[in-house]
């Protein structure tokens, strides 16, 4: 199960809608060992894209070096679908590398950049396999 707040909710989703039509994406690092989503880290979909997202590899690197500076660990990866539902594709679980992170996914499908309903959904994926979490917001 995921925990997160309300204002890593809220914050993820509004970064969703920001980027729409492009997909966003993103990380919520921890404290390493935690399963604890603390610092909401929103990053630049490299592709620009509407159908796929890819980290900048020059601001992943130094993401990785200031998680491991403060030792964190990405407890939340997070990308958005605009126009699919929230659930891992195919090129989303070839790409899934952190076997301990929860693969949240927000779908501006309904609602595009503006108000309306999301769907707001976290997986595990391990070796290809997807399962779906609950998520428990606090």
């Amino acid at each position: 199960m995921l925990t997160i707040t309300q204002d890593l909710v809220d914050r993820i989703t509004a970064h969703a809608r920001a980027d729409h039509p492009d997909e966003a994406c993103g990380v919520v690092a921890g404290p390493a060992g935690s399963d604890r989503p603390e610092r909401f880290v929103p990053m630049l979909n490299a592709a620009r894209s509407p159908t796929f997202y890819e980290f900048d590899s020059g601001d992943l690197l130094k993401l990785y070096r200031e998680m491991d500076d403060r030792d964190e660990e990405p407890v939340v990866v997070y990308h958005s679908h605009t126009a699919t539902e929230a659930y891992p594709s195919r090129t989303d679980i070839t790409y899934a590398n952190e076997p301990g992170a929860h693969y949240v996914l927000v779908s501006t499908a309904e609602s595009g950049g503006g108000e309306g309903p999301v769907s707001f959904r976290s997986f595990r994926i391990v070796e290809g396999v997807v399962t779906e979490e609950e998520v428990r917001v606090v």
